[in-house]
């Protein structure tokens, strides 16, 4: 097929977990043999910070402005078997008007933030997805699985949503043999939703057991958030060194957003790739998260200090490292870029066949 993907970024993973998420589902439609080309607006801040300027696995094209991506890019719209519109896209909801009108192929909307999107319709406040182009699009592909799904259909009216998940490039995230400098990291940008259980769940435990490293990785956290000295700070990590950075733990942590603990079966991509890794992952608790993996075999739930406390300290390291190696079993078999890029041409066939 020839799909165009006009997404946030691919070029940038500086403060968003998009570009990620696009390279590993576009580099294993490449893979399938499908020809890609993603584009992207020259947002400054990611322009300024881009981390895989030229990406070997598909055709990149950056514009400048809504008028200038209809007159380069119309003919690939036109024809293309597939056009999917990414969350977040500057001038979204032109944008979708255009391909919807210009596209003769299927068209997606590729929602990786549907509960925030989901939110932002309900409040009038959403720029990059309006309730009247939901219906129009044929098929509306999700972040977020389970009961959300149904609210797509019923409420919104959109005709096909089908959960497609974040996944992990299994070429980039697989175990290594490094020393554990840290006794537990976490991974994220900043957000003033994550920063109370952070608190609860690294930084109180890194007080409390102030002869152990911990690790924090992640942009745009403020100056007044103290961080402990035993707490190591890495402002951006790119992608490439993400391997490297949770073999380096003896325990990773997962926080989820609010949004996506209000809605459920919202897994992210940094726990995705924390699994792949083998590195035992430590995570907040959700409705769904037992879908994707089993509590206590596969992952380990906690609520509070103690709760993380009791991991850090009485877990035996050969429990440990069993849980790391069942979590890899359960991506290798479910969440790979490969079985995602999958799940989409499916998607797709069953709407051109249908």
């Amino acid at each position: 097929m020839k799909i165009v993907i006009i997404g946030l970024s691919i070029t940038s993973s500086w403060g968003n977990g998009h570009a990620t998420t696009y390279r590993s589902l576009v580099k294993a439609l490449t893979s399938l043999g499908h020809s890609v080309l993603f584009l992207e607006f020259n947002t400054p801040f990611y322009a300024a910070n881009r981390d895989l300027p030229h990406p070997s696995f598909c055709e990149l094209g950056v514009y400048d402005s809504f008028k200038s991506l209809q007159s380069d890019f119309s003919s690939n719209v036109q024809n293309a078997d597939l056009v999917i519109v990414g969350s977040y896209v500057h001038d979204g909801i032109q944008v979708g008007e255009w391909v919807q009108r210009l596209a003769q192929g299927v068209v997606a909307f590729y929602d990786i933030d549907t509960p925030v999107t989901l939110a932002r319709l309900k409040s009038g406040n959403c720029d990059y997805l309006s309730p009247a182009l939901i219906p129009k699009y044929d098929l509306y592909l999700s972040f977020s699985g389970g009961p959300i799904l149904d609210e797509l259909e019923d409420k919104w009216k959109s005709p096909n949503a089908k959960p497609l998940y974040c996944s992990v490039d299994i070429d980039m995230y697989y175990p290594l043999s490094l020393e554990k400098k840290w006794l537990m990291g976490y991974m994220g940008t900043y957000s003033p939703d994550r920063q109370p259980p952070l608190d609860k769940l690294l930084i109180k435990p890194a007080e409390t057991l102030p002869a152990s490293k911990f690790v924090v990785a992640g942009p745009k956290f403020p100056s007044e958030v103290d961080f402990p000295a035993n707490v190591e700070t890495i402002e951006h990590l790119p992608p490439h060194r993400h391997c490297e950075f949770y073999n380096s733990q003896r325990f990773t942590l997962n926080l989820t957003r609010s949004d996506m603990i209000a809605a459920g079966y919202s897994p992210s991509v940094r726990l995705f790739e924390a699994a792949a890794c083998g590195t035992p992952v430590i995570s907040d608790t959700w409705n769904g998260l037992d879908s994707f993996f089993t509590p206590n075999q596969e992952i380990l739930l906690v609520e509070d200090t103690e709760d993380i406390l009791v991991y850090l300290q009485d877990l035996l390291p050969e429990e440990a490292v069993k849980i790391g190696k069942n979590a890899r079993k359960k991506i290798l078999k479910h969440h790979t870029s490969q079985i995602r890029a999958s799940e989409l041409v499916l998607y797709t066939k069953e709407i051109i066949n249908r």
